[in-house]
């Protein structure tokens, strides 16, 4: 069998990984073998922060909604209580965004979790 060289090959995935440093100082965005550790950190920092900012957001709508929820004179944790026992499927992003650009209908719900708090 004849010897095959890896010239093209090599290239275009050198090329393909230098690609995607583009930008990065120094020789993390020259040289292949410190553009490959850094392409390869980097794609593992962007998945762990995808993860740390999914926390996050959850809880500035955890904050948001406790904040709305001790206005009309209820605790977060005895609001969420009562909206479980009323079956109300909200998702905290969608009661965040209520609380914040609709506070009557906010004060609304406050009031159907209240309400299936008494009768249980």
């Amino acid at each position: 069998m004849a010897r095959t060289k890896t010239g093209i090959v090599r290239r275009r995935r050198h090329k393909k990984i230098r690609n995607m440093v583009k930008g990065q100082w120094g020789t993390r965005g020259r040289l292949f073998r410190r553009s490959n550790e850094a392409m390869l950190k980097s794609l593992w920092y962007s998945y762990r922060d995808r993860k740390t900012r999914a926390r996050q957001m959850r809880r500035l709508w955890i904050t948001r909604i406790n904040a709305a929820s001790r206005i009309s004179g209820l605790g977060y944790s005895r609001f969420i209580y009562g909206l479980k026992q009323a079956g109300v499927e909200l998702d905290r992003k969608s009661l965040a965004d209520i609380a914040v650009r609709d506070p009557q209908a906010f004060a609304q719900i406050v009031e159907i979790s209240q309400q299936h708090q008494q009768a249980s």
